[in-house]
């Protein structure tokens, strides 16, 4: 089948992203099948709490699809992502995530499903 097709994947459940004090949850919804050059998308949620540390070992593409995000990278730079913007972290990357409310993003990076 060339077509694949999840209904309301925005309105469900997210698995906690298990960070202690963090109010993060994270779900694939696609992985691509080509082994070199895996692309992974799904949700990422924040929910006004202790900051997220994450680094990344893969390229990715955020879109946020709700609410707003205060991201900063390791070298203090920093930016206010609010519903509509589109985020790109490298590899190798040390992204913080805050919110003052909450944030929902859509995601698409170059890894397999459930790594990161």
């Amino acid at each position: 089948m060339s077509m694949a097709y999840r209904a309301a994947e925005l309105t469900k459940d997210l698995p906690s992203m298990n960070v202690e004090d963090s109010r993060a949850w994270l779900g694939d919804v696609f992985s691509s099948d080509d082994a070199n050059k895996t692309i992974t998308c799904g949700f990422f949620r924040l929910e006004r709490s202790k900051a997220l540390d994450y680094f990344y070992t893969y390229d990715e593409m955020k879109f946020v699809v709700d609410g707003e995000f205060i991201v900063t990278d390791e070298t203090g730079a920093q930016q206010h992502a609010t519903k509509g913007d589109v985020l790109y972290f490298r590899k190798g990357s040390k992204i913080r995530f805050e919110t003052p409310t909450h944030g929902v993003g859509f995601f698409c990076g170059q890894r397999r499903e459930g790594e990161g």
